[in-house]
């Protein structure tokens, strides 16, 4: 039987509970005086003891005084709730700049505060280092810059990345998230200041999944930018040339993920906001080569089907009603099509009918309207999408989202458009009139400004009696005589922390459908049905670490299924064959790094 070591969870509610961890074993140290207190992984500030300062050579750079990692912790909490009191009635935008430059300082100085910092408050803090603040410091990231985090891989080191590699300071890395700048959130082309977003979502993998952040790495793989106004900037800091094209983009491409895994072969690779044609490109192209998956792709296309398995639950309906509901997507991007393809296997598998069959219920509504194989010029895509015009009677090619609800009568708008404020009160309206119970209203679109609707528009227009979801956080809103409409944030980060997470500890080499599934569906069956029926599909972001858990396990035992796990550490193949699903949970949670400060021992 395999050790399970104790996960210490971190409790809000517990103030003597929060600081129980147990105490690791020591930390080989190759470093002396001012140089560790200038590494960040190793800093502890006015923490370290004074025995360690006398093996450190620490004595005398550092004020006499020790203070524990509780009252550092308190220091800072103090800190940042003065900032909110001093910032009160200025500018969001100032407000959630200063707050994410006060969690960056902490960042650049003490890693070890700063994630227990980040895992006690992730609900408050998960907005301003991740969805939606992060959108808002790539845009100002040349202005922001003070100090280099991960590693940026550009076209001028063409035939340099597999030294190059090996210029990064930790021996191994287990997670890796990758941008090329092109599609940052709905903010479009960003260049080299998409490095925010590799940062912030690794930050999640640490604070949700425990990957230690000795063993991540945020990559920018700067190919250039299209974005005039970047390249005119005194102050950008990438590349000053149009991006690279065709295949001049792909051997660049190729080259950092042969030189990835020439160095750590385990290491799986995040894509992210890849523009998308880039996106299915890559996947297609290294989804059976390497361990990566594309989270615009099948992270969302996973959170978003979770949701619409959620809705069936919350209309009163069993699961396998899915394959009855009718789901319009507006948006025929990387994200929507990725939807769709998840959600039409899912029916498959269900109903037991061909994908072909399944995609009967599927709509897709792109800027040029309804997406039929009428349309001149159809995107390769979209195309195994695209309806056939006997298919759709009362209905042509191009019809808009108002024609598209009112003649379908959707159980589910799905948006995923980019397009701010594209449900408007006439299309609000008319789900309404759709079905008779709780239809579902998902305004996925990041950053806040890009949502296809407000919580209030929907809520107002569409009546109290809907399912919402958005990817931006939106208050729930107030109904009146006690009622609430419940706003659902479908983020990305129930999902790909477990996926990631999971297939870490499984060993698979690759990540597949199959996984890709078990998660998606691990998360629709986390709720409790007294939950569902009010409406809320996802849980709190406060229990991440729990759901992470859950769906961490749920590929596991994919890919165990897939006869695709390999072991990891002193785990192997046959233990993890072996593992009921609770014991797997278990294992998952065993294995999720806890910041505590570790003792420092020093070796030449």
């Amino acid at each position: 039987m395999w050790k399970l070591v104790r996960y210490a969870a971190a409790s809000n509610l517990a103030r003597s509970r929060r600081f129980s961890a147990a105490i690791p074993g020591p930390c080989i140290v190759h470093k002396r005086g001012a140089d560790i207190l200038h590494d960040p992984w190793f800093n502890k500030d006015t923490g370290f003891p004074l025995t360690e300062r006398d093996r450190l050579g620490l004595r005398g750079l550092l004020p006499p005084r020790v203070i524990s990692f509780e009252q550092q912790y308190d220091r800072f909490m103090n800190s940042f709730r003065s900032l909110e009191n001093n910032t009160q009635g200025q500018p969001d935008k100032v407000v959630s700049l200063a707050k994410w430059r006060i969690l960056n300082r902490l960042h650049d100085r003490n890693e070890t505060l700063y994630y227990r910092v980040l895992i006690d408050n992730i609900k408050e803090f998960a907005p301003i280092i991740y969805t939606p603040t992060v959108g808002l410091v790539c845009q100002n990231y040349s202005g922001l810059f003070r100090r280099p985090r991960g590693m940026y891989f550009s076209a001028k080191d063409k035939g340099e990345m597999m030294s190059m590699i090996y210029n990064w300071p930790a021996h191994e890395v287990d997670m890796i998230v990758l941008t090329d700048g092109s599609r940052i959130l709905g903010l479009g082309d960003l260049g080299v200041q998409g490095i925010g977003i590799p940062i912030g979502k690794l930050d999640v993998y640490v604070a949700a999944a425990g990957i230690n952040p000795q063993r991540i790495l945020p990559v920018m793989l700067d190919v250039g930018t299209n974005n005039q106004k970047l390249l005119e900037d005194r102050l950008y800091l990438g590349l000053r040339q149009p991006r690279l094209e065709g295949e001049e983009y792909l051997s660049i491409v190729d080259e950092f993920m042969e030189a990835v895994h020439a160095r750590w072969p385990k290491a799986i690779v995040q894509f992210e906001d890849f523009q998308m044609k880039w996106a299915f490109e890559t996947l297609k192209r290294y989804q059976k080569r390497f361990c990566m998956f594309n989270d615009d792709i099948q992270g969302t296309a996973g959170v978003a089907l979770a949701g619409i398995l959620g809705t069936v639950r919350a209309q009163g309906r069993p699961l396998t009603d899915f394959v009855n509901q009718k789901i319009v997507v507006v948006g025929a991007g990387s994200a929507g099509l990725g939807v769709l393809k998840m959600a039409i296997q899912t029916v498959a598998k269900i109903s037991g009918c061909s994908e072909l069959a399944a995609k009967s219920q599927f709509y897709l509504i792109d800027k040029d309207g309804l997406v039929t194989t009428e349309r001149n010029s159809l995107d390769p895509a979209a195309a195994p999408f695209a309806k056939n015009p006997r298919d759709i009677e009362g209905l042509t090619e191009g019809a808009s989202i108002i024609e598209v609800v009112k003649k379908i009568r959707p159980h589910v708008l799905l948006g995923l458009s980019g397009v701010g404020g594209i449900f408007n009160e006439e299309v609000l309206k008319a789900m309404r009139e759709s079905v008779s119970t709780k239809p579902a209203i998902f305004a996925m679109s990041n950053p806040t400004m890009n949502a296809e609707c407000t919580s209030i528009d929907a809520f107002k227009h569409a009546g109290e009696n809907i399912v919402f979801a958005s990817g931006s956080p939106f208050e729930n809103v107030d109904l009146g005589n006690g009622k609430v409409g419940h706003v659902n944030q479908a983020n990305n980060m129930y999902l790909f922390p477990g996926i990631g997470l999971g297939t870490l500890l499984s060993g698979a080499h690759l990540i597949t459908d199959g996984m890709l599934q078990a998660a998606s569906e691990c998360l629709a069956s986390y709720m409790a049905e007294e939950d569902i029926l009010k409406g809320i599909l996802y849980p709190s972001v406060d229990s991440i670490r729990d759901v992470t858990a859950e769906v961490g396990a749920a590929v596991l035992r994919a890919a165990v299924e897939e006869e695709l796990a390999e072991g990891h550490g002193d785990v192997g193949p046959k233990e993890l064959s072996h593992m009921s699903k609770d014991e797997a949970v278990e294992y998952v949670r065993s294995n999720m790094w806890y910041p505590v400060y570790s003792p420092l021992v020093h070796e030449k």
